[in-house]
């Protein structure tokens, strides 16, 4: 299993290392300063990889698939990485005894590399806005799904929470909780690293679902609520009566996803394992409903359409 990577800034040369621990052994990627900076963009003002089309899908339902979001041939390689984590043999279903393993945090090459493709930190820039999101060294968790006719014991419908109720308490995530302007998530994210069709475990979306927990969140201020509060909250139930999408497509497929977006997991019915990570992004600066140069990004475009803000 993965520990966080460490990212060390050499500024006397133009470059970083990205320092990932396999194992026993620790392997030391170089990337560009050019190419990703802690808590920068590096690209803002070249051309848009999301047109008006969906950029308005992401306000008003919540998610934008991106095909080709980075190479397939990184996501080939990953899974070599991950079948070998599994303690699975990929030749060998009588091995996948398990209907999910869940690992991270990886940090080696091919995934900090297929976390910050050009086309994602643009996508970043027009969604969170520029300068406002930070670049990630890892790919945060892979909940990895096998065929199974078991319960999964995961799939019920929330929110990811992104923040612990106070400094003390940061190791206990199932009271991490979630407020009106999403603290510490500017995005939810679904990497896909494996072909996934409507059979392989694909993440269940319910779409437009980030406006009504807008509004659900809105009059509890600064604390918000946990995952389970928010669940237990009168109008959640009503969210399933949105319509719900499956987050399928090839691998080398990315779904930015509102922070506020129902989701859930599901049964694997095919043949294939599907490999998944699902890191947040995370802000530079906290999310405004106010500001006075009215340079409000999607995320928060979103935020106030829910909640009728002129």
């Amino acid at each position: 299993m993965r520990r966080g990577a460490d990212e060390q800034l050499v500024s006397a040369v133009a470059w970083f290392d990205l320092r990932g621990i396999d194992g026993a052994n620790v392997s030391v990627t170089r990337f560009p300063k050019s190419l990703l900076r802690p808590g920068l963009t590096y690209d803002s003002g070249e051309a848009s990889v999301l047109g008006d089309a969906q950029i308005s899908q992401f306000i008003h339902e919540g998610f934008v698939k991106i095909r080709k979001a980075f190479p397939r041939e990184l996501a080939e390689r990953s899974r070599a990485i991950l079948w070998r984590d599994t303690g699975c043999d990929e030749a060998d279903p009588g091995t996948w005894t398990k209907p999910v393993i869940r690992l991270g945090m990886y940090a080696q090459e091919p995934f900090a590399t297929a976390a910050n493709t050009r086309v994602l930190h643009q996508a970043f820039d027009q969604l969170v806005g520029p300068g406002r999101w930070r670049a990630r060294t890892d790919l945060g968790t892979f909940p990895i799904r096998f065929p199974s006719p078991d319960d999964p014991g995961d799939a019920g419908w929330h929110v990811d929470s992104s923040f612990p109720p106070d400094r003390s308490a940061t190791g206990d995530f199932l009271n991490w909780r979630i407020n009106v302007v999403s603290k510490g998530r500017a995005l939810l994210m679904l990497f896909l690293f494996s072909d996934v069709g409507e059979s392989d475990a694909p993440t269940r979306i319910r779409v437009g679902s980030h406006l009504d927990v807008a509004r659900i969140l809105a009059p509890l201020g600064e604390n918000g609520l946990s995952s389970r509060e928010l669940a237990a909250q009168e109008g959640f139930a009503e969210i399933a009566c949105r319509r719900e999408v499956a987050a399928t497509g090839d691998a080398g497929t990315v779904y930015l996803c509102h922070p506020f977006l129902v989701h859930a997991a599901q049964k694997h019915q095919g043949s294939h394992p599907r490999f998944l990570a699902q890191p947040p992004l995370l802000p530079s600066e906290p999310f405004l409903l106010h500001r006075i140069d009215g340079a409000y990004s999607p995320v928060e475009q979103a935020i106030r359409i829910a909640l009728a803000i002129a």
